[in-house]
């Protein structure tokens, strides 16, 4: 008598059972394998309840390693993971329109708002199963949620904080003046040599050449200068 896996409902055909006939369910348990794996389902909720199942011997909605949550639901939607003894863990996309609880048992639920996404994991404890975001614990979680419109990112000053940055220290400020003066001129790549002085051509580039004062020019300053 053939039995099936507590997680997934993969069956497990018995030594000798379906003669002839196994091809049909090792197929279908390929099919099952391949949406644990990778599958990507469009979970449609309508109303307020939805029961997400994974069916013994059966492709069901239940096994997607990926939901995205679609439909017209009428309010808030609480999204019952069944059999509550199955322990699964899920990518979330949320675009139903509406916040979605999943719910597995008496212990504690998770809320997808909508436009968010999660990942979560149902502990298949039984009647008293519970759902834990288990992206919550991670570093930034939340953090670009569209329920934030990007706050964290909003302004230089927010980002810099955010990310552990202080003007001076880690990064430079931004000087208009020294901006337009960069812009404008063609700057020198590497040092000249000793004595030269920083010269301009008169159209925007500036290089290491003589200051331009002869012996006779310098000799008048002097008389003159003292």
């Amino acid at each position: 008598m053939a039995t099936y896996t507590t997680n997934s409902g993969i069956k497990k055909i018995a030594t000798g059972d379906e003669s002839g006939t196994w091809g049909t369910s090792t197929n279908t348990n390929f099919d099952i394998i391949d949406r644990i794996a990778a599958g990507v389902g469009d979970i449609t909720l309508s109303g307020t309840t939805h029961t997400l199942t994974t069916s013994d011997g059966s492709a069901s909605d239940g096994q997607y390693h990926v939901l995205l949550l679609g439909g017209s639901p009428s309010g808030t939607n609480t999204i019952t993971v069944a059999p509550n003894d199955a322990k699964r863990m899920y990518f979330v996309k949320n675009n139903s329109g509406q916040s979605a609880i999943f719910s597995q048992g008496a212990g504690a639920n998770v809320t997808v708002a909508n436009g968010a996404s999660a990942i979560i994991y149902c502990d298949g404890a039984g009647s008293g199963a519970a759902v834990v975001d288990i992206g919550a614990s991670l570093p930034l979680s939340g953090a670009l949620l569209a329920a934030n419109n990007l706050s964290d990112v909003a302004n230089a000053g927010t980002s810099r904080s955010n990310l552990g940055l202080a003007i001076g220290t880690n990064v430079l400020a931004y000087d208009a003046n020294l901006q337009g003066f960069v812009t404008a001129l063609t700057l020198p790549t590497s040092d000249g040599t000793n004595g030269q002085a920083l010269v301009t051509n008169g159209s925007g580039t500036i290089s290491f050449g003589s200051a331009g004062i002869g012996t006779g020019k310098a000799i008048a300053m002097a008389i003159v200068f003292g």
